[in-house]
């Protein structure tokens, strides 16, 4: 009897200890990118770069878990954060960290860094590597890049929740909120979100936005469709539109945006493998009058094994009438360098390779 309650106890502690284990999870992401970027600006002034990079995309190393507090609710954390395995940069950068909670009635919780819920309706987003994003609406110093519309950031000090289930409603309902200290705005945020799928291959989403994912302030609406034509007829493709609309505080008019997408599996090879292609478009980039973008690109996907990815990808993006800043020496010895921001016409050209590698 006492060896079968001392067997008992040993079971219940492994299965507690196998509960509260967390798991170790990320991905390394390398490539070869050929970067051809220019700038027209005025008086003459031209940037131009033309070079082979190597770049760690959205790498990362992460630790989840979750952990039973009572028979309906679990205890959910989150810590993850992105590093660049090119070395360009050391040190990690805050990713999705969170402390939450789960409930069977009450739905989950989730407190800390989170992805605004923009992000929660954006399947429709293909690209891979350098063009894996909607892009940025303003140049970096001294760096010219693709330019897109407004996208969703990781809002610090914020709480997203998402709705349980209600009678099977193939509905996912979700509303963040963010203090004050976040994205340098002066004002609290909130968004909403809500996506329909019903698991037949049709997804449509809708999204608020205010105070969050712009810098100073803004609203963002957005809304998404995806149809995989695979389950309608004998084509096995899978498109995405995508259409937004961000009217920025204080500036001169509302940036909209939109994103067509499609990725088609392919059958001939040994390995699943798929081909994609992507367009974007954003009128009034950052809220400006006539600064505008076009942005294509194609690429494929080649799968060694789950988690060994090949990928090949190329893409341009054109942009008018869009910001620059570049620093001058000052003439005065010993003071600091001038900044200039001037105005001109961008165009980005990437050619890249690369492995990816998810644990």
């Amino acid at each position: 009897m006492k060896k079968l309650l001392l067997a008992s106890a040993i079971a219940a502690l492994s299965v507690s200890a196998a509960n509260a284990a967390p798991t170790l999870y990320g991905k390394a992401f390398l490539a070869a990118d050929y970067v051809n970027a220019e700038l027209d600006g005025p008086a003459g002034y031209n940037y131009d770069e033309d070079t082979v990079e190597i770049n760690s995309h959205a790498s990362r190393i992460g630790l989840k878990g979750s952990e039973a507090m009572t028979a309906n609710t679990d205890v959910i954390y989150q810590l993850e954060y992105g590093t660049r395995i090119d070395g360009d940069s050391n040190g990690f950068t805050n990713r999705d960290t969170f402390l939450g909670v789960v409930n069977k009635q009450f739905g989950e919780f989730r407190v800390g860094k989170n992805q605004s819920t923009l992000a929660r309706i954006d399947n429709v987003v293909v690209n891979q590597g350098y063009w894996d994003n909607l892009g940025q609406t303003q140049n970096e110093s001294e760096v010219v890049s693709a330019l897109n519309m407004v996208d969703s950031n990781r809002i610090p000090s914020s709480i997203i929740w998402t709705a349980p289930k209600y009678n099977n409603l193939p509905l996912e309902i979700s509303a963040m909120y963010s203090s004050d200290d976040a994205n340098g705005n002066d004002n609290s945020g909130f968004g909403v979100a809500a996506l329909f799928d019903q698991g037949t291959g049709f997804t449509a989403g809708l999204a608020y936005d205010k105070d969050q994912n712009i810098v100073g302030g803004g609203d963002v609406i957005r809304g998404t469709a995806t149809v995989d034509l695979g389950k309608f007829m004998a084509a096995p493709v899978r498109l995405g539109a995508l259409y937004q609309v961000a009217d920025y505080d204080g500036g001169e008019s509302k940036e909209k945006g939109f994103v067509i997408s499609g990725e088609m599996p392919l059958t001939n090879f040994a390995r699943p493998a798929s081909v994609y292609a992507q367009y974007n478009n954003t009128s009034n980039l950052n809220g400006f009058d006539n600064s505008d973008s076009d942005q294509i690109v194609v690429g494929g996907k080649y799968f060694y094994k789950d988690n060994i990815i090949a990928h090949l990808y190329a893409g341009l993006n054109k942009a008018d009438n869009v910001g620059y800043t570049y620093y001058t020496d000052s003439p005065i010895e010993g003071e600091d360098r001038i900044k200039n921001d001037i105005k001109g016409d961008a165009e980005v050209f990437v050619l890249g390779t690369g492995l990816e590698y998810k644990f």
